[in-house]
């Protein structure tokens, strides 16, 4: 399977506290976790092996991690580990550093230098790429003066990536399996683009990785502007600098043009709200031209070739649930 799931749930509760100490010290970097919860500890964590990085997102109950010289020279994975927090505040020091980072902030540490760490509330919760120091382009000198710096991730770069992260793992369990190493590279692009930027470093990262993080860009801007009915590619092109014949070359691995992706995310949203029983009291009309369709009888046979229903249809068949049928 792409996403492997595992959850103190099962295990005794005597025993929950334990196994996940044993199950970081196999899976991650061996360190000494304490907590003051031990007795009725919960927790669990989702991986997607993406190829070249993986992608965990984790709850626990709050810990203390310490990772000393001696466990480094007994063993080292050689990662970054560059962390999303969703939960409470989290705490680091690491190579002479001390910061504490709250939700939506990123926080790197690197398990080949010593580290102590732990959560500054009840409940825990973060996604985390695994970043191998081999994978990355970047001089790990410059990476080193990221460790253990909070970094907040709500505009520009870290916004991108922080969004990617929070879809990545559901994305990961939809995708075939020859399709994950892609989506293991854009993660590492992303990610390797967001450090790059913080370092001032961005002409070391390869024409690949640009092309990706342009993309990325590109694609957040569409979501942003799906209600403008103006949003066209040339308009696309233009805010970001580039030509209508490099837009549409950009888009052309992924195998849909760029109108095509407007329309199609301007009906995801539509669909998402025709679903949804609590916006039952705006008009179809109404959601339509929220998201850029202003001309009834276009929205209505662009919806039914996608989903194979009209937008009446799937609002009367699902009064009580925000499912409806996938696209077609």
């Amino acid at each position: 399977m792409p996403v492997a799931s595992v959850s103190t749930d099962p295990i005794p509760a005597a025993e929950r506290f334990d196994w996940w100490c044993d199950l970081v010290w196999q899976d991650v970097a061996r360190t000494i976790i304490t907590s003051d919860h031990a007795a009725a500890f919960q927790a669990g964590a989702e991986t997607a092996d993406l190829g070249l990085v993986k992608v965990t997102a984790m709850h626990f109950a709050p810990i203390r991690s310490l990772r000393t010289r001696s466990l480094i020279r007994q063993s080292d994975p050689e990662v970054y580990e560059l962390t999303l927090i969703k939960g409470d505040p989290m705490w680091l020091s690491q190579r002479r550093n001390d910061t504490a980072a709250r939700a939506g902030d990123l926080l790197l540490w690197d398990t080949s230098q010593p580290f102590d760490g732990g959560v500054c509330g009840d409940h825990a919760e973060a996604i985390i790429v695994h970043l191998p120091r081999s994978a990355l382009s970047l001089p790990a000198d410059r990476i080193d003066r990221l460790v253990a710096q909070r970094m907040p991730a709500t505009r520009g770069m870290g916004a991108i990536l922080a969004a990617f992260l929070t879809e990545v793992l559901g994305q990961a369990s939809a995708c075939r399996p020859q399709d994950l190493n892609t989506l293991g590279t854009v993660t590492l692009d992303l990610a390797s683009a967001f450090l790059a930027q913080r370092v001032d470093a961005t002409r070391r990262l390869s024409p690949e990785t640009r092309r990706e993080v342009l993309a990325a860009r590109i694609t957040a801007f569409i979501d942003r502007n799906l209600a403008d009915p103006g949003l066209t590619p040339a308009v696309v092109a233009a805010q970001h600098h580039i030509s209508l014949r490099s837009l549409h070359l950009l888009f052309q691995p992924s195998g849909e043009s760029v109108a095509a992706t407007i329309r199609r995310r301007r009906l995801e949203r539509c669909r998402r709200d025709l679903a949804d029983p609590r916006l039952r009291h705006r008009t179809i009309g109404e959601t339509a031209a929220r998201w850029g369709f202003h001309r009834p009888a276009d929205f209505s046979r662009a919806f039914r070739g996608a989903y194979g229903l009209t937008p009446s249809e799937l609002r009367a068949r699902t009064p009580e649930s925000g499912e409806g049928p996938a696209p077609r």
